[in-house]
């Protein structure tokens, strides 16, 4: 029988020796900022909800939308905002009964989803889509579907996949624009 002897240790000039950058462990990153108040829309926040759109639709990421619908639409909309009373992101969901497309649950839609630039990355978009899946949570809503002209990587960490806009409320696919080529993104709750 044989046994094997440990190494010798190394000189005591080697154990101080910083260790090369590849071999140190990865930094964690910042802890995201909460955002400063999450609530339920009102009718008087559609001029800032209008504005803070705006810069989206410019780009085509949005579609312009009057002041009077967002008011008219306020219910739907999630906001977060700033201790100075800006907003900060929105994201509104609008349910759609259930029928024979659908199945027996109703479906939501999300829409109109932003936040401002110098929030992005700061966790309002998280909070909002968490938001707005506990509300559809709550009216019982069994399938979310939203249209993105981006990447829709926040939605995909979310568990949101591609999906078949026949699979969506007719009402809200007809009212999508081709010519904008949005992607049909859903998530069961």
């Amino acid at each position: 029988m044989t046994t094997a002897t440990p190494p010798p240790a190394p000189p005591p000039a080697l154990l101080r020796a910083p260790l090369p950058a590849a071999l140190l462990p990865a930094p964690h990153p910042a802890p995201l900022r909460v955002p400063a108040a999450v609530r339920p829309a009102h009718p008087d926040d559609a001029e800032a909800l209008a504005a803070l759109s705006r810069p989206f639709v410019r780009t085509g990421a949005l579609r312009e939308r009057p002041v009077a619908l967002y008011a008219a639409r306020a219910a739907d909309f999630v906001v977060v905002q700033a201790p100075d009373g800006t907003l900060d992101g929105c994201l509104a969901l609008r349910v759609h009964e259930a029928g024979p497309v659908a199945g027996p649950a109703p479906s939501g839609v999300l829409y109109n989803f932003c936040v401002a630039p110098h929030r992005q990355g700061h966790g309002v978009g998280s909070g909002l889509l968490r938001a707005v899946m506990a509300r559809a949570r709550a009216r019982s809503v069994g399938t979310l579907f939203t249209a993105t002209v981006g990447g829709g990587g926040l939605f995909l960490r979310y568990g949101f996949g591609p999906a078949s806009s026949g699979t969506a409320p007719a009402a809200w696919t007809a009212s999508l624009d081709p010519r904008r080529n949005a992607r049909v993104l859903a998530r069961t709750l």
